[in-house]
């Protein structure tokens, strides 16, 4: 026998349907909730921790010349900070990274307007975008000569303007002593989209709650800039970097450079070397003090350089308070506002091609001060 709604029974149900629309808008499924954790990467050499809350690298210990173990990334005690973080710390950006001017781009004739977060622009992908979204955790292998885990994330059809579902995956593994690999992929599943993954932690080979990172040398292999206006928005011209502060073909310690610049670096570098999707170096990082180094390679055009200039007063790991220039980031990655560039590599994926993006970080621990035969 049908029995007509109740008042109280059309509240709940509409309750309902307001709640799980929260919950899709922000990328999170409405019918299984996945539970947030953190899961331990360690091979005997080195450790790093991750969560799934963005895919996010939460730490990584390595010991210095003299045996004494640090985490050498900035971060939280707890998940909850990563939650209300503003800094990107150690997570993955996307749909798109970086910035895309105006937050709206055309594409086979459809003009789609973006969720703007940043100035009337888009900043790695909106908010929220997939550095604060919760994870899938595909697969977890920690007993093993080469630890891993495998993060997913479908991103549906409009999530912050940009268009198609697209089906994400990530994965951190260790492979050998002082390596650890990154390994992005994107497949778009019925629409034509841009996809830009970028892996953004903050790093200080002198440890975390070491200071800031300007007596650190650093040797990028890009011989071009993509220079940007006052927003930080690609105007698209690709310059050389010699004779400008961004010319680092030869290993210089950051702060050698870094008053030239308004508040530090942070730009894009057109990376040397074969074109097309065959692993490069990006650049070397030395700390003198500690005797930690760290090589990247990876498969992407370019790479932005940033310098934590906007980190102020924020509280992290063990009570530490980081500053700006606490950090480092080398976000590997296709030139920002690339779709609004012709002259900028591609960033489309279509229906049925998958998106890939790799990076190779190797340490090394040594008491040597020869940057150049790294």
């Amino acid at each position: 026998m049908y029995k007509s709604p109740t008042v109280f029974h059309c509240f709940i149900t509409i309750i309902i349907i307001i709640n799980s629309f929260v919950l899709l808008s922000r990328g999170v499924s409405a019918t299984k909730h996945e539970d947030i954790g953190i899961y331990e990467l360690n091979n005997g050499h080195f450790s790093v921790k991750l969560t799934n809350w963005g895919a996010t690298i939460v730490s990584v210990f390595l010991p210095d010349k003299n045996g004494k173990v640090e985490d050498v990334v900035l971060g939280y005690d707890n998940i909850d900070t990563y939650k209300n973080d503003s800094t990107y710390f150690g997570a993955i950006v996307g749909r798109v990274a970086n910035r895309i001017g105006g937050a709206k781009f055309t594409l086979n004739g459809t003009s789609y307007k973006l969720h703007a977060n940043e100035k009337g622009n888009i900043l790695h992908g909106g908010t929220p975008g997939f550095s604060d979204v919760v994870w899938k955790v595909k697969k977890y292998e920690k007993d093993c000569e080469s630890p891993c885990i495998t993060f997913t994330y479908h991103s549906f059809d409009g999530e912050q303007g940009f268009p198609g579902d697209l089906k994400v995956m990530v994965t951190y593994s260790l492979v050998g002593n002082y390596k650890l690999r990154v390994k992005m992929e994107a497949k778009s599943l019925n629409k034509a989209t841009p996809v830009n993954l970028a892996q953004h932690t903050y790093w200080n080979l002198g440890g975390h709650n070491s200071g800031d990172v300007l007596s650190q040398k650093i040797k990028i292999f890009g011989s071009h800039i993509t220079p940007t206006d006052d927003e930080l928005i690609p105007t698209g011209k690709i310059v050389s970097v010699k004779g400008t502060p961004y010319d680092f073909l030869k290993p210089y310690t950051i702060k050698s450079k870094i008053g030239e610049l308004p508040d530090g670096y942070d730009i894009n570098y057109v990376l040397d070397g074969e074109k097309g999707k065959k692993m490069k170096v990006v650049a070397v990082v030395w700390d003198d003090k500690s005797g930690r180094s760290m090589k990247l390679t990876t498969d992407a055009p370019g790479v932005q350089f940033y310098t934590g200039n906007y980190v102020k007063d924020v509280k992290g790991k063990g009570g530490c308070v980081y500053e700006a220039h606490a950090g480092l980031c080398l976000e590997t990655q296709g030139f920002p506002d690339a779709v609004n560039h012709r002259n900028f590599p591609s960033q489309i994926v279509n229906p049925g091609e998958i998106y890939k993006h790799n990076m190779l970080f190797s340490f090394s621990i040594k008491d040597r001060k020869d940057l150049g035969s790294i």
